[in-house]
């Protein structure tokens, strides 16, 4: 099983159904409350997704976007989290490499996209 995990600033509702639903297929996810946990699925390739979000990661104003599956709509978190910038129009971040649940990552930089382009920058 792989997986994307990227960092949505300020998720409007509504605003990941509105973006995946033109990268996946038979995507069954309610977006409509952004306060809560929220879970779904999709197809991509033949492969079922399990797709999650979950607010106030990282500080109360970033949700974050879990994609599961064997077959992923992009290859990498950065391509996941370019698509999300140009459809959602909001700051999204992401981790550069291969993070694994229970490294520290006080002092790793992640991607940051928005208006000023790509940088790699530290979290805080």
């Amino acid at each position: 099983m792989q997986d994307l995990e990227i960092y949505i600033r300020d998720l409007k509702a509504g605003a990941v159904c509105r973006w995946l639903e033109s990268q996946v297929e038979q995507l069954t996810l309610d977006d409509s409350d952004v306060s809560r946990v929220m879970k779904g699925t999709a197809g991509f390739g033949g492969s079922h997704l399990n797709i999650t979000l979950y607010p106030q990661a990282f500080g109360k104003r970033y949700t974050s976007l879990i994609i599961e599956g064997e077959q992923l709509p992009w290859n990498s978190d950065l391509e996941c989290a370019r698509s999300a910038w140009r459809e959602l129009d909001t700051e999204i971040r992401c981790s550069p490499g291969e993070w694994k649940e229970g490294e520290p990552v006080d002092n790793e930089k992640w991607w940051r996209l928005d208006s000023r382009g790509e940088q790699l920058v530290v979290w805080n």
